[in-house]
């Protein structure tokens, strides 16, 4: 056998194995080729994880979130639904339901005006409004300062009413709203009390200090010259098709509802836009936002009074870094908008449906971001105190509610042993419920109806909260409806009883 021979029976033979190995190189080869790149991990996947938990255990359709730090967005991503039934994915520039962060955003609106000298933080509102005005049932009216309701401070009560669009009521005008339920229900600067109604009345106010409407001066004069173009009161013509629905926390669509507080809760923005508009609020300067507001302005707002709140922002000192946020909750509706000014960081974290806790969120993200924060102090809840009255509050009381469809008779008995029973009007005598005394100020709730027509609009309790002012108790009786699937009302009006004499 020649050479050529030998050559050609040896390649016969190993063949197989040489075929084996060429086929093997080439399965490889190709394997390489078409596995996909693995994502490179980046600072922010333990947040986007979080997320992801969050939404299963809530749960949750969608999260959108943007995060900001020296003038840049560093992050910005969505998850899951803004629209189920349309199969609408979220993304950063969906526009959600925002709640109360339209509280620093009106705020912004009004500070736009305090600039241009049409309106006076240091006067009464009073002197900014119609022929409807507040009425101070404790104190002085001229004490409620455009300040003092931007700070919730005022007087004012507890307040919010959803109307939907599938129900026949809808918002009154807000001089009525104004008559109705505008009570000083503590003194001027006595306490802090939460009030949407109190930022209802600055939207008010902005509409006849710029002589617009709020919707368009928000737009003409805050939106548009921050660029922030999907941000609108309400849900603007043309922007439709980017909001995410509402849905409570049974997986169910709300119908769109509206306010009569519209100030306080009516805004929608992307996390895109909101982020950007908390960039502004740490005074970034952004090319291409016009300085709508001086930084001596965006440092007025941000100046706290009582109970950590300034002109529609809250903050505080908070893990070693002064921190400014806002955060909003209502049906179908949880939020949260963060900044670290000393970090030049900003955070945004919006989802659609309520009672959403984004603590976790912001954690994750500032952990992130902050690799050596301190943890949150841990949070321990107060027991329950028994409540056991003093000899200045054992007797019998009497007096009225004072609602727009007139007077309503109230009586309560304090009893030595802490029992409280309560009659309104006509109805049966009925206990007062969940009992305290602090700061010198009775609560508790009771099964009552107040009998006017906003209040009836949905099953309710009644709340009071009534200060002790000698032999004088004052203050507020909350028609608060029962939660349901819509979420509830709280409507207030003045009370006040007296003590009586003992019989002989």
């Amino acid at each position: 056998m020649n050479r050529v021979e030998r050559a050609t029976t040896v390649f016969s033979k190993s063949w197989p194995r040489v075929a084996l190995l060429f086929a093997a190189i080439l399965l490889l080869g190709t394997a390489v080729w078409v596995r996909p790149q693995e994502k490179p991990r980046d600072q922010f996947d333990g947040v986007r994880a979080r997320i992801r938990s969050l939404m299963v255990e809530q749960p949750v359709p969608s999260v959108a979130v943007a995060v900001a730090r020296d003038g840049k967005i560093l992050w910005e991503e969505g998850f899951g639904w803004a629209d189920i039934e349309h199969r609408v994915p979220a993304d950063p520039h969906t526009m959600y339901s925002l709640a109360s962060i339209s509280k620093p955003i009106t705020a912004t609106g009004l500070m736009v005006l305090v600039e241009r000298k049409r309106v006076d933080l240091d006067r009464p509102i009073n002197d900014y409004l119609g022929d409807a005005k507040l009425t101070a049932r404790v104190g002085s009216v001229a004490d409620a300062t455009v300040r003092r309701v931007a700070g919730h401070t005022a007087g004012l009560p507890l307040h919010y009413q959803f109307f939907y669009e599938d129900e026949p009521h809808r918002p009154p005008s807000m001089d009525e709203t104004i008559l109705r339920y505008a009570n000083l229900v503590t003194a001027p600067g006595e306490r802090y009390q939460y009030s949407n109604l109190g930022f209802g009345i600055l939207d008010y106010v902005v509409a006849r200090a710029s002589g617009k409407t709020y919707d368009d001066f928000m737009r003409e004069e805050v939106f548009l010259p921050l660029r922030l173009t999907r941000m609108s009161v309400g849900i603007a013509p043309g922007l439709e098709k980017y909001a995410a629905a509402r849905y409570n926390r049974e997986g169910q669509r709300l119908p769109f509802y509206d306010f009569d507080h519209r100030g306080g809760s009516a805004v929608y923005a992307s996390a895109h836009d909101l982020v950007r508009f908390g960039m502004f609020h740490l005074k970034a300067h952004l090319p291409e936002q016009r300085p709508i507001l001086s930084d001596a302005a965006i440092e007025e707002m941000q100046k706290t009074g009582k109970e950590n709140y300034g002109v529609g922002w809250s903050a505080s000192d908070a893990q070693g870094f002064r921190v400014v946020t806002h955060g909003g909750g209502m049906p179908g509706v949880s939020t949260t908008l963060v900044l670290v000014p000393s970090e030049r960081i900003a955070l945004a974290v919006l989802t659609n449906t309520s009672g959403v806790p984004l603590d976790g969120v912001v954690q994750e993200i500032l952990r992130a971001l902050l690799p050596k924060l301190p943890p949150p102090p841990a949070r321990t809840p107060s027991a329950p105190q028994e409540f056991k009255p003093d000899a200045a509050l054992v007797g019998t009381w009497s007096g009225t509610v004072h609602t727009y469809k007139g007077d309503r008779d109230l009586t309560l008995r304090i009893e030595e042993s802490g029992t409280v029973r309560v009659r309104l009007t006509q109805q049966l005598w009925t206990l007062l419920n969940q009992v305290s005394f602090r700061d010198g100020t009775l609560n508790g709730r009771f099964s009552g109806d107040i009998g006017t027509p906003d209040a009836s609009r949905r099953p309710h309790v009644i709340q009071l909260s009534l200060k002790l002012r000698g032999d004088v108790l004052n203050g507020s009786a909350i028609a608060m409806s029962i939660p349901g699937p819509r979420g509830s009302n709280a409507l207030t009006y003045w009370a006040e009883v007296k003590k009586q004499p003992e019989p002989k």
